[in-house]
């Protein structure tokens, strides 16, 4: 089989197709800008999410920058009070009376495999005192139990799939499907890898390879089909490695990964059964980075980016035809011994040589790339800028960053704000010892850990997302304190945490986003104070009516003329606005608990709902108190916007939630009638907030007959 030549075209042409398929990747998959906004985002969120004796490890194609609609979500639990050692020497590193000493077994192992066995027979607890199995007379930690132990007692609703435990996940708009695979870490670098070190002459950098073998591997629970000990063995996974790889990347190469995705998902494997799927998006990933490490390409450029593909391609063409795909870490681990072999590998064999006769026209076969190579082809004098400014506006990067940072709750404060922020551990923490309430402890580790990056380098994105974590655990400490403190009855000390309160949900809107201000009046009319809510409101009131405003979408020439240039800060105090979530173990405002509670039991975390649906509410709630007037015309406000909007104020998956405040507020005020309409109205939308029960039962408490 001869792979060497490259396909037939002009060089000239084929420098303008790549140039043109590298600006339609970046409209795609993201610019070098946007990608490492994203990364940093979720490096953030993970720092933040590892606070107890377990930590996390987020992998998958949402770590690695990509947005696909179908993109997944990977984590990796450990327990740090669990290690792998290689042997018995590296023992001295820990407190075996303390830490449990997982001994690796790789005698009887296929490359890339091994048996976990407890040397020192200190089963330990839980999960992983019932996956133990005796063989050849000791105790070792068998994966397919340790697998559906796993999955049984901590995701009461998943499904085991492979080495994780799968179940659907809400991550931002979307569910995806995620998967969680809980596993034990090694502090050191696997002996039969080391040869990987040793190739790496060209890529990745020595700091990236020092980094990486400095971080050890982790070990996920499946072993090989054709092993000795299948249910047994554990696989030896290098995901933390391949993130940081995926990192080194420059931008052709990344987008040279996320066209081999494009390639796998919409030519080879397009219209394919599951069954009948042999090659996965990891080998697409082994081969790009086997292609940049042996230094094929010697310039991955724009220019460049149809020759990088073509190396890989041809790469995975030759595995296919040897039936060998090694493993990038351990080459030894052939990834297509148990599936790609015999009348299944000649098949796909034919099904990929047939694609690359056809050259880089086969790419007219994606949806996502076709355009590209058609517009070249049919001006071929064409000029294609690459440059990233030309690329995406100031107000379209925007969007899509401050979209990704309200998924991830993040917001904008400068350093010496967040050491304002600091003021308050210490007296948070004297009432912590007052209330002994886990929560408030969970909140005091997420500030501790603000204080001590806020000395460190961070990214620009890695500052707003660190910021926004701060403003919401603010909101979050301001009621939880207020709830505790209210069931006490010691009135100094109700003095001190509503003062506060206040004090840190006005710190966190000054940073915030301009619907945070809501968060300070929904506390006002939860204590009574019916006039400094209403005041709040009214200036909330005017500036998500300002015609720059960013919410969800946004008039792109309005709001560059009003904040154009100017910091993320400013432009997030004055212009940016995103759905309100009330978190479902925290009570906010008694009118809301029924609903927080049905979420809670259809597993969701939160309430979203639209800033303009609350304000109404909230102004409807405050003026009965006030003015009954006022009041008629809020809820007058309220109806006209639920019955009326387009999608431009209430976003389509959140007219659950808008169509039963609108029943709430009705039937406060004794339109039992018109409460029943909305109800029903609210049943018929798409659940995205799982408030169904809480719905059904206000239906039940109208006694109308329906």
């Amino acid at each position: 089989m001869d792979t060497t030549a490259a396909p037939r075209r002009q060089v000239g042409i084929f420098s303008i197709l790549s140039e043109s398929v590298y600006v339609g990747m970046c409209n795609k998959l993201g610019t070098p800008q946007q990608v490492a906004s994203r990364r940093d985002i979720v490096d953030i969120l993970e720092l933040f999410g590892n606070q107890h004796d377990v930590r996390g490890l987020m992998s998958g194609s949402m770590r690695e920058g990509f947005r696909f609609s179908d993109s997944d979500v990977d984590t990796m639990f450990w327990q740090l009070n669990h290690r792998v050692i290689w042997d018995f020497s590296q023992s001295e590193y820990y407190n075996i009376h303390r830490q449990v000493m997982i001994l690796c077994d790789s005698s009887e192992s296929p490359a890339g495999f091994t048996l976990l066995w407890l040397p020192l027979e200190r089963a330990g607890q839980g999960v992983l005192m019932l996956s133990i199995v005796e063989m050849n007379g000791g105790l070792y930690i068998s994966s397919s139990k340790y697998r559906e132990n796993a999955c049984a007692s901590i995701i009461l609703d998943s499904r085991v799939h492979g080495p994780c435990s799968t179940s659907t996940e809400r991550i931002g708009s979307y569910d995806m499907d995620h998967d969680v695979a809980h596993c034990f870490v090694s502090d050191f670098w696997p002996p039969s890898a080391s040869s990987w070190i040793d190739r790496c002459h060209s890529w990745p950098p020595p700091h990236v390879v020092n980094d990486i073998v400095r971080n050890g591997c982790h070990f996920v629970a499946i072993g090989h089909k054709l092993g000795n000990h299948e249910d047994n063995e554990w696989r030896i996974s290098f995901s933390q490695a391949e993130h940081k790889l995926v990192y080194s990347m420059n931008h052709t190469q990344f987008l040279t990964y996320g066209l081999m995705k494009l390639f796998l998902k919409e030519i080879i494997n397009n219209g394919l059964g599951d069954e009948d799927k042999l090659l996965c998006s990891y080998h697409m990933k082994t081969a790009v980075f086997w292609a940049i490490q042996q230094n094929t390409l010697p310039h991955w450029c724009p220019q460049n980016l149809l020759a990088g593909f073509w190396v890989c391609f041809k790469l995975l063409l030759k595995w296919v035809y040897e039936g060998i795909s090694p493993n990038f870490f351990i080459p030894e681990n052939n990834m297509f011994l148990s599936k790609i072999h015999g009348q299944a590998q000649t098949s796909l064999f034919r099904r990929l040589y047939g694609l690359y006769e056809k050259g880089i026209a086969l790419l007219l076969h994606s949806p996502s790339i076709r355009s590209s190579i058609i517009d070249v082809l049919c001006n071929p004098r064409l000029t294609v800028c690459t440059d990233e400014h030309t690329l995406i506006s100031e107000a379209e990067f925007d969007v899509q960053l401050f979209r990704e940072i309200c998924t991830y709750d993040a917001l904008t404060i400068n350093r010496s704000e967040l050491q304002h922020c600091m003021k308050y551990i210490q007296t948070i923490e004297q009432l912590i010892e007052t209330l002994q309430t886990s929560d408030l402890q969970y909140c005091m580790n997420i500030l501790h850990t603000v204080e001590q990056l806020i000395g460190s380098p961070l990214s620009q994105y890695h500052v707003i997302s660190l910021q926004k974590h701060v403003a919401t655990i603010l909101q979050s400490t301001a009621f939880i304190l207020h709830n505790m403190c209210t069931n006490t009855g010691v009135n100094k000390q109700v003095y001190i945490v509503d003062k506060m309160s206040r004090h840190m949900l006005k710190l966190a809107a000054k940073f915030g986003l301009v619907p945070d201000m809501l968060y300070i009046a929904m506390y006002y009319y939860k204590t009574l104070r019916y006039r400094e809510a209403l005041s709040v409101i009214e200036m909330t009131k005017v500036k998500l009516a300002q015609p720059y405003l960013m919410y969800r979408r946004v008039h792109i020439e309005r709001y560059t003329e009003a904040v154009g240039g100017q910091s993320w800060s400013t432009k997030m105090r004055q212009a940016v606005a995103w759905d309100i979530k009330l978190i479902n173990e925290i009570s906010y405002i008694s009118e809301l608990l029924p609903e927080q509670q049905s979420s809670t039991q259809n597993k969701e975390p939160r309430l979203h709902i639209p800033p303009f649906v609350l304000l109404h509410m909230l102004e409807f709630l405050c003026s009965r108190h006030v003015d009954t007037v006022k009041a008629q015309t809020a809820l007058d406000d309220l109806q006209f916007l639920v019955h009326h909007d387009q999608g431009q104020y209430v976003y389509g998956i959140y007219r659950d939630i808008s169509w039963e405040i609108l029943g709430i507020c009705q039937q406060m005020a004794g339109n039992l009638q018109a409460a029943l309409c909305s109800y029903q109205q609210s049943l018929g939308q798409v659940s995205f907030n799982g408030i169904q029960t809480a719905t059904t039962q206000r239906i039940h408490d109208l006694h109308i007959p329906t």
